[in-house]
């Protein structure tokens, strides 16, 4: 161990790190940290020297985290957290803390859950800033490197990843999966669909690199049947719409469909197959519930959420 070393970097550098980490922007970073731009500048300069790597390189406009620095972020948002549980023993007090928290959702999620939750943890903790993104911008490895606290996001039981096993899934609300159609499609005045109704129309895709192959569709493939899915769009709300204009077939949360805005005036039919068991999740770093502000977040996110689907 090399000690010497070891004492030239601080929890200032390894603070700075975190942030730079998060926003890739030495500006936005030095506003989080109420600092100067210089300071923060000058703070990456000597950890730059200090470790041996440029750690952010500028591609055109944009910052981008060398390989060194992404590895160490996880290890370092761990060390931030264990400092704050030494110097902050006090219990957590939601109403005084002015801390920021972050959470990612398909859209399918945020149109379910997003104003009434954000109403609701705003409530009990007005001066916290709350970041909501799009999971498809701040996915799994934003909780690995500890710029995410939480993704909410719908799935197969079968679909979780399986190699990140840092990450923890918790069920919040059990669903069913049905399947929208026109309210003019040829399907639509029968009372149930079989299996080859189902697949002799084509489907709407949902697109989703994280999550592995639905069961169902692994299911189909063992019989030698598939789906013909022409269409493949980002989220729920796209695929609904489109199904508002074609005969094209969408296979969706019941929850989702029985809430949203764009699935009003479509026909659902029971699923003619068995689709596996289906819920919307919670994900969060297994790290991450050292914090007590983390804690109390999740808490807040786990009631509430099960509370509204009773």
């Amino acid at each position: 161990m090399d000690l010497a070393k070891l004492s030239r970097i601080s929890m200032k550098h390894l603070i700075t790190l975190h942030v730079m980490l998060d926003t890739l922007s030495v500006t936005v970073s030095a506003e989080r940290l109420c600092l100067s731009a210089s300071s923060v500048s000058k703070t990456l300069s000597q950890l730059r020297q200090s470790l041996g790597d440029d750690l952010f390189y500028r591609h055109g406009n944009k910052l981008v985290a060398t390989p060194l620095a992404r590895r160490l972020g996880p290890n370092v948002h761990q060390i931030i957290s264990d400092m704050n549980l030494l110097v902050n023993q006090e219990a957590f007090s939601p109403a005084a803390y002015r801390g920021r928290f972050s959470l990612a959702m398909r859209e399918s999620t945020f149109e379910l859950l997003a104003a009434k939750l954000t109403a609701h943890i705003l409530l009990l903790a007005p001066n916290i800033r709350l970041d909501i993104f799009a999971k498809d911008s701040v996915g799994f490895d934003g909780l690995a490197k500890g710029s995410l606290d939480f993704i909410m996001l719908p799935h197969d039981r079968s679909q979780p990843p399986i190699a990140q096993h840092e990450l923890v899934w918790e069920s919040l609300i059990n669903d069913e999966m049905i399947c929208l159609m026109n309210p003019v499609h040829p399907l639509a005045s029968q009372t149930s669909i079989s299996i080859d109704d189902y697949l002799g129309y084509s489907h709407i895709g949902i697109s989703d690199t994280d999550l592995n192959r639905p069961f169902f569709e692994m299911k189909l493939a063992q019989q030698a049947r598939n789906r013909a899915v022409p269409l493949t769009v980002a989220d729920f709300g796209s695929a609904a719409l489109m199904c508002h204009h074609s005969e094209l077939l969408f296979t969706c949360s019941r929850h989702w469909a029985e809430n949203a805005i764009q699935a009003q005036g479509l026909v659902t039919k029971a699923l003619p197959l068995d689709y596996g068991e289906v819920a919307y999740s919670l994900v969060w770093h297994k790290q991450s519930m050292n914090d007590p502000a983390q804690r109390w977040f999740y808490e807040q996110l786990v009631a509430f959420t099960r509370q509204q689907f009773q």
